[in-house]
């Protein structure tokens, strides 16, 4: 594999409609059964065998009222097993499993940490909505979050593998603080007591790459200090490669403060959202990227995550706007081992169909880039 213009992930993916009912104990249809054997055929699985897993939990269902544990253990894994399928058609260097066992990259988190009580739900982007937390004392965790998807990962695939991870700020912000005095020994504690241990168990598993998700950085002003001092204070002596996804942000107000954090080594960050549909690498045809010139100025050396594709919408960009998107990022870092092509964020929000084929372009469009580049 050419170790340069990696394409990778970025970190969800939609849940497809079987799983959700399934787990949720909801009426599993032939329709769904269907949706699942037809997947698994078009990614090279076994539609029987999917379908024998779905019409089992159907059957349990519809006796007992209640998926049995093992049938929802298996349901999950068919899922992440299809979600990495997906991922590998596509052509992505850098995979995961779309986060099947996720219920959502906040909740997922906080929900397994200690000295959190729920309050209720709270709307956000795209009409969906997610519930909020309080910390009501010292936070910390009995089991890392993440063990057992990355034990089933090493076993459905070769390719490399980055894991995302929700950030100690974003959790902080997120939630309402009950216990400590101010908002940085919130975030902190979250960073030393809840991420940390993660992150080495995640090392000690040896995941050699982790990407810290910070949605939440720079919605505020003047906490760009408390989120280079958490990710630091999570990642202190830790011997691994982390990179930190951010979303949906004026990026001249992190950056260049953000050149304090000290062991980042990627940016991953949506472009693709702010840019124009028309061909081109010049700066007129490219504007949603200039602002990696402020990124690249203050972090010179830190590589890029590089959003080349919209998740917020189902148009479909052409391999050659992907292309001239890559190529003006070359032009601006100067090192095309410095861009990893990836969609914006997480495709959670777009179908399959969609997902696949915004992935699907990422690759041919970074290929037709390295073509131009020789590279």
């Amino acid at each position: 594999m050419s170790e340069v213009l990696l394409t990778q992930e970025v970190g969800s993916l939609a849940k497809p409609n079987w799983r959700v009912e399934a787990i949720a104990g909801r009426e599993i249809t032939r329709e769904h059964i269907h949706d699942a054997a037809n997947w698994a055929d078009r990614l090279g699985l076994d539609p029987i065998e999917t379908e024998d897993i779905l019409c089992q939990a159907r059957h349990y269902l519809r006796t007992d009222g209640a998926l049995r544990p093992q049938d929802a253990i298996a349901i999950k894994d068919m899922a992440a097993l299809q979600a990495v399928r997906l991922q590998e058609k596509a052509g992505l260097d850098i995979i995961y499993d779309g986060e099947q066992d996720r219920s959502e990259m906040y909740q997922h988190a906080i929900s397994r940490t200690n000295g959190i009580e729920p309050r209720g739900l709270v709307r956000v982007f795209d009409n969906r909505s997610y519930k909020k937390f309080a910390v009501v004392r010292e936070p910390s965790i009995d089991t890392p979050w993440h063990t057992s998807e990355v034990e089933r990962l090493r076993k459905a695939t070769d390719r490399q593998i980055k894991v995302p991870i929700t950030g100690p700020y974003t959790l902080g912000d997120w939630s309402f603080d009950e216990y400590f005095e101010d908002k940085r020994e919130l975030v902190l504690s979250l960073a030393r007591n809840v991420i940390r241990p993660n992150l080495i168990a995640l090392l000690d598993q040896g995941v050699d790459w982790i990407q810290i998700d910070e949605p939440a950085a720079g919605t505020k002003n003047g906490e760009t200090s408390l989120i280079v001092e958490s990710f630091n204070e999570a990642t202190a002596g830790l011997i691994g490669k982390f990179s930190m996804h951010l979303c949906y942000s004026d990026w001249r107000r992190l950056f260049p403060d953000f050149k304090a954090l000290e062991d980042c080594q990627q940016f991953s960050i949506e472009f693709a959202n702010r840019d124009s549909p028309e061909l081109g690498r010049s700066a007129a045809n490219r504007p949603g990227y200039e602002v990696l010139k402020n990124i690249h100025a203050a972090a010179p050396e830190t590589s890029i995550g590089l959003g080349v594709v919209s998740i917020h919408e189902d148009i479909l960009e052409s391999p050659e706007l992907v292309r001239d998107r890559v190529l003006r990022a070359v032009d601006i870092v100067g090192d095309p081992a410095k861009v990893f092509p990836s969609p914006d964020c997480g495709l959670r929000t777009r179908s399959w169909e969609v997902a696949y084929e915004k992935l699907a372009r990422t690759v041919e469009g970074t290929n037709l880039a390295k073509q131009e580049l020789g590279v």
